[in-house]
């Protein structure tokens, strides 16, 4: 997962104008909030963004892991800070748009946040522990039905995208398994690894090290078209399943009403800035950004 020189400076300069007021700003550090624990891909994301901002406004980025309920206290928390640009979060899917929607959250994604910009874009990949008999996204489905509520999927937390992804596979297969949520993706990897659980979907980025490593065994990925990095996986669709297309998303968020009078001219200077950054137009597209990690 690469993140662009345009990307960044443009989230940069998106943040300038976008979150703030005064002509100084950023005079102090920035707060970066990440909804889940250390080592997973919004963390990876977050800490790319966050070290390329600090460089360009010359203050400390702060990254600030509250991890909890698949990303929803962590973007709760940056709701209820003050609007003065000096607090954002990159949230996901699940916790701006997925659990607001499947529950009662204490905020309200449209009402208390304000949009900055989306960050990426990645596919979610299925895989299973190595002690897991199957090879084929086939001899999965025959291995669970051969033992209804037998096989476990870990994802990263109720509501999020991966726990989605999961629910979904169990309604187009026609299988029973069950559903365990962990506070994020690294400590679902984890006892992906020591066999704990027996398959998750997660994004690919978080998982790609441990594949390529052979320590967890792809089944396949849920985006439109084979992965650069993991050409030899199939997509879902050619498994036989083109409804588990699955991508998930990152977006960066700042609390309603920080001020956004020069979007629009900022939104101007990022297409400057990427006509000055050496011609890395081709990485504009979040999920090939993602994906290249």
């Amino acid at each position: 997962m690469t993140v662009s020189r345009r990307l960044l400076l443009g989230l940069f300069l998106l943040l300038l104008p976008t979150l703030a007021s005064a002509q100084n700003f950023p005079a102090k550090p920035i707060k970066l909030i990440v909804p889940f624990p250390a080592g997973g891909p919004n963390d990876i994301i977050a800490r790319v963004i966050g070290q390329r901002m600090s460089e360009l406004s010359g203050q400390p980025v702060l990254i600030d892991n509250r991890g909890g309920q698949g990303g929803v206290l962590g973007t709760d928390a940056v709701s209820k800070a003050a609007p003065d640009g000096y607090t954002v979060a990159i949230s996901s899917a699940g916790a701006l748009a997925i659990s607001p929607s499947m529950e009662k959250v204490a905020y309200d994604t449209l009402n208390d946040l304000t949009p900055v910009t989306l960050v990426a874009t990645v596919p979610e990949m299925l895989v299973v522990a190595t002690n897991v008999p199957a090879k084929d996204i086939g001899e999965l489905i025959a291995l669970a039905r051969a033992q209804p509520g037998k096989l476990n999927f870990a994802s990263s937390g109720p509501g999020s995208l991966p726990h989605l992804a999961g629910e979904l596979f169990k309604l187009t297969a026609k299988i029973d398994i069950v559903h365990v949520p962990y506070r994020g993706a690294a400590p679902a990897v984890n006892d992906l690894l020591g066999q704990q659980v027996q398959m998750t979907f997660l994004d690919l980025p978080v998982l790609l090290p441990q594949v390529k490593a052979g320590a967890l065994r792809p089944i396949a990925v849920g985006s439109a078209e084979r992965a650069p990095t993991a050409h030899d996986v199939p997509t879902t669709a050619e498994t036989g399943f083109p409804a588990l297309r699955i991508e998930n998303w990152y977006g960066m968020v700042a609390p309603k009403g920080t001020p956004n009078e020069n979007r629009r001219r900022a939104a101007c200077s990022c297409d400057e800035g990427d006509g000055r950054s050496g011609g890395e137009g081709e990485a504009r597209s979040p999920r090939r950004d993602a994906d290249r990690r």
